[in-house]
């Protein structure tokens, strides 16, 4: 996955117009696959029709203005921001807002009267609580009869430099090599329709889901969240609310979205504000404890 910084999609909308708008949860991107060459199936095309379930933004007439509603279809708590882009309108409350919207619902943000042309918003949205604070846990190994390979560890030069992924782990692994729950949790997010890898020469925005490709989010009991990405195709059998015990497959590793080697990505996220960081943790593999320390910088690489 590459190392970038999460940026939220923009759901810009003219205020007098009601309707929907998608703001995507934070997302990852491709890894260098050095010990593992990528297969020869084609890529996804750039324009690609389906979209994982995300946050939307309602904008509906109302009282002589407009109410904004947040709808959240994830099975876990997503913290929102609405926002407004050229002059702010008069609202109650007063943009910018951050509120806090649960699992499965949806809850009206502001009341907004209309403003000047031009006037857009945009709504933010970062899955989990800002509260969460991290339990001192052993993970478990999430993958079942399959040798230790780790590509990629803790702060890996090739895409675990950012916030979101320095202590994010690549583990190289064939393709349909059973995942399970390194964790108790409830499943929070999933998708499973992504096909084949994304095409490399096309750009994709970063804050898009898809190129995780197919992946499942699970939400633990203390609020941090982690995520199993480029599952294989239809390789995810959990759905959303399910509650998993740690040990129980979730899925089949593969090499969907953007990835260029069969690989699992795995990495445990807090929200600390409407931004996702990723956190170190402990966890037993085959052998033992593993150790993913942060990687060192080169001297050698660096300029004279």
């Amino acid at each position: 996955m590459p190392t970038r910084r999460w940026r939220s999609a923009l759901a810009l909308l003219a205020m007098c117009i009601p309707g929907f708008a998608l703001a995507q949860t934070p997302s990852s991107g491709g890894w260098p696959g050095a010990t593992t060459p990528p297969p020869s199936a084609p890529y996804e095309t750039a324009a690609l029709p389906h979209r994982p379930p995300s946050v939307a933004l309602e904008l509906r007439p109302r009282f002589g203005g407009t109410e904004a509603t947040a709808i959240n279809p994830l099975a876990g708590p997503v913290e929102v921001a609405l926002l407004a882009e050229g002059p702010p309108p008069v609202a109650r409350p007063a943009l910018p807002v951050r509120v806090i919207v649960p699992g499965g619902s949806r809850l009206v943000v502001a009341q907004l009267q209309d403003a000047a042309a031009g006037t857009r918003l945009r709504l933010m949205a970062v899955p989990g609580l800002p509260t969460a604070r991290a339990r001192n846990v052993e993970y478990l190994y999430p993958l079942r009869d399959a040798p230790l390979q780790v590509a990629q560890g803790f702060g890996g030069g090739f895409s675990h430099a950012d916030a979101e992924n320095r202590h994010a782990v690549d583990f190289a692994v064939t393709p349909g090599t059973p995942v399970v729950a390194a964790r108790d949790g409830r499943v929070m997010q999933v998708e499973s329709e992504a096909t084949a890898r994304l095409d490399p020469r096309f750009a994709f925005d970063p804050a898009d889901d898809r190129v995780r490709g197919n992946f499942v989010r699970i939400l633990h009991d203390d609020g941090t969240m982690a995520l199993y990405a480029h599952l294989q195709q239809a390789g995810v059998v959990v759905a959303p609310g399910t509650r998993v015990l740690r040990g129980t497959i979730i899925g089949f590793s593969g090499n969907t979205g953007l990835s260029t080697a069969p690989h699992l990505h795995f990495v445990v996220q807090a929200n600390r504000g409407m931004r996702l960081e990723s956190l170190p943790f402990r966890m037993a593999g085959p052998a033992g404890p593993l150790r993913f320390g942060l990687a060192q910088p080169d001297p050698s690489a660096a300029a004279p």
